[in-house]
């Protein structure tokens, strides 16, 4: 996460690809990359617009996008740089069709809250006291991302004050279950983001979205809200994710044993449902079901999020993402929305 965005100069990606082109209809795309600047243009042939690359958004596992500053506003570009590809092609979210002009062929405008959402969830403290300003920014997701302003904490902890050093920050552990995949969701997507999201998003385009999925499983509902089923049961928000299948066998068996603890902790999903009604006035999901016992799987008990979490390839991204929609995948079963 920490690598979430970084100013276009310095990213590897495009170091390593230092002359990009590619020409989609009527347009001829070039991105440049010099020692201190990236340069990004496009060419109908008779005339042509440019503009510096001010960020790289994304690490680069799946792919990246630039965002450029024309005008006082922030632009994010029409192409992106996805790693299957090892090319450019339209960054996922654009219109596929032929634009009307270099402008709109270069990039799409993004609103003060588009850019400040966008800014928020790649970088650190882009907005300050509910200002949003890109000048002091830190880039990438680093510790004040999600535990907040951190001055009086570490001046605490260096006077050897660990309580009240403690109690100076925010730590999202002490969070429940429900309020945990959430806090995830604030850049993640939640459920309730996409439910109440352009129709877009009701595709195969929110496989990308994980709390959304894992919301909408029916073992996450089945479950009332176990904390072994939270996001940070499975993923150290500490370290880099960890990309083997195996790895993840021990917390799924955490719940599918002959020997399941009682859930000391389990919180209503009625509650959580109720919740998203009075923060964004979404209809209430059905969650009249009770909590039931997770049953043994009969066909392994290795590698269990290859069948149970498949991954699922986006189109537009050029690329896979294992489902959070934990189930029993069908033969020929159709993609849960």
């Amino acid at each position: 996460m920490a690598h979430a965005a970084t100013p276009a100069a310095n990213s590897e990606i495009l170091q390593s690809h230092a002359d990009l082109t590619e020409q989609r209809a009527a347009y001829h795309y070039e991105l440049s990359t010099s020692r201190n600047a990236v340069n990004f243009s496009v060419s109908d042939g008779a005339q042509s617009l440019s503009a510096n690359i001010a960020w790289a958004f994304g690490l680069g596992h799946k792919g990246q996008t630039y965002i450029y500053e024309r005008d006082g506003g922030f632009y994010e570009s029409h192409l992106s740089f996805y790693k299957s590809l090892q090319s450019l092609d339209l960054t996922t979210g654009h219109d596929a069709g032929n634009p009307d002009d270099l402008k709109s062929a270069m990039g799409r405008w993004l609103d003060a809250g588009e850019a400040r959402r966008c800014f928020g969830c790649h970088t650190t403290a882009s907005s300050i006291a509910g200002r949003f300003d890109t000048s002091h920014l830190t880039p990438g997701v680093q510790c004040e991302s999600c535990h907040g302003p951190g001055a009086t904490h570490v001046s605490a902890m260096k006077l050897g004050k660990i309580e009240q050093g403690r109690a100076a920050i925010f730590n999202p552990r002490r969070l429940n279950s429900t309020a945990s995949v959430d806090f995830c969701g604030a850049c993640h997507r939640t459920w309730a983001d996409v439910i109440l999201a352009d129709q877009k998003l009701r595709s195969v385009m929110n496989v990308r979205f994980q709390p959304y999925r894992l919301e909408d499983s029916k073992c996450w509902r089945n479950s009332a809200g176990d904390p072994r089923l939270a996001c940070v049961a499975c993923h150290n928000p500490h370290e880099q994710l960890n990309q083997t299948a195996s790895s993840y066998d021990a917390k799924c068996l955490t719940c599918h044993s002959s020997a399941t603890p009682e859930n000391s902790s389990a919180i209503s999903l009625k509650n959580s449902a109720a919740r998203f009604v009075e923060k964004s006035a979404a209809m209430p999901r059905d969650n009249s079901h009770e909590k039931s016992t997770p049953k043994i799987c009969p066909q392994s008990k290795s590698n269990c999020i290859t069948c149970h979490m498949p991954q699922v390839e986006v189109p537009t991204v050029h690329a896979t993402f294992f489902d959070h929609h934990i189930r029993i995948v069908r033969p020929n079963s159709s993609y849960p929305l």
